[in-house]
């Protein structure tokens, strides 16, 4: 692992880092917010996964999250949305390729060599944070935002007992039946739709839902509204009475302006779960 940069942040400290996937094939790289309380030992983790078009540093400079979680004592994590660089396939459009993994492990041309977020999340970063920072990997937590928000979900749900809680920003809930899931599952998985379901957070809370507290806020004014689909979740939700807040947010759009005023509430949220 190699230190891009650290910088002094709420009396902790955000880094950002590079190291070898052998997952992905490539360079990756992460941010990391390090509470003060991580001097004197390990402290909870919660991950934001982002979305379409975002790095890394999107969120970590944008969702204004360091700020709450030096007030709770938490590590938080950004990776990268995708492998990236020369040899990596991409895509002309935004929403396929670099910058638009979608958190799954691709098994197709071209993009099966590179293409493994999936397990990059679920498994080698979080070794690898084990391994070099002072954190409690039995308390974590996850969130993030669009398709960000649908890794969040997909991946609390599949990976039982992981994290106590989840939340999203704006998720796609319903991949499958979305204009916004069906081309890059396509595209990564194949055409047998059977492989896709464990990547659609409506049809898993169907299946089996999460065995914690969730929350979930989307705009009102969202300008992706119908390709998020957030009634395919809150009707899943409502059938299989499971523990979760799900908001409609008046007015607010799918911009980082409606990550960042709802923050405190998530991080609050994730704060009750992480140390209870």
């Amino acid at each position: 692992m190699t230190t891009v940069s650290e910088n002094a942040c709420f009396g902790g400290t955000q880094g950002v880092y590079t190291h070898a996937s052998k997952v992905c094939g490539v360079d990756m790289t992460f941010g990391l917010f390090m509470p003060q309380e991580a001097e004197n030992g390990p402290v909870p983790l919660l991950w934001f996964l982002s979305g379409l078009t975002c790095t890394h540093e999107n969120a970590m400079v944008k969702a204004g999250a360091q700020t709450w979680a030096a007030e709770q004592g938490i590590a938080v994590v950004f990776p990268d949305t995708s492998p990236r660089g020369e040899g990596v396939a991409n895509d002309e459009a935004y929403d396929l390729g670099q910058g638009a993994g979608f958190y799954v492990d691709a098994t197709e041309a071209p993009w099966s060599p590179h293409f493994k977020m999936w397990s990059y999340i679920a498994d080698e970063l979080p070794t690898l944070i084990e391994d070099q920072f002072e954190v409690d990997m039995e308390r974590q937590a996850i969130t993030g935002h669009s398709m960000g928000g649908h890794g969040a979900l997909t991946l609390a749900m599949n990976l039982e007992g992981r994290f106590r809680s989840v939340s999203a920003f704006a998720p796609i809930c319903n991949p499958t039946a979305s204009d916004w899931g069906r081309k890059q599952l396509a595209a990564y998985l194949g055409s047998d739709e059977s492989k896709w379901a464990k990547h659609d957070a409506a049809l898993l809370m169907k299946e089996k839902g999460f065995d914690g507290p969730m929350l979930i806020d989307t705009g009102t004014s969202d300008q992706f509204l119908d390709l998020l689909c957030p009634e395919t979740l809150a009707e899943a939700v409502a059938k299989r009475r499971q523990q979760a807040i799900i908001r409609m947010q008046p007015g607010y759009d799918h911009s980082y302006f409606f990550i960042s005023t709802f923050m405190e509430d998530h991080i609050t949220f994730h704060s009750e779960a992480l140390y209870a």
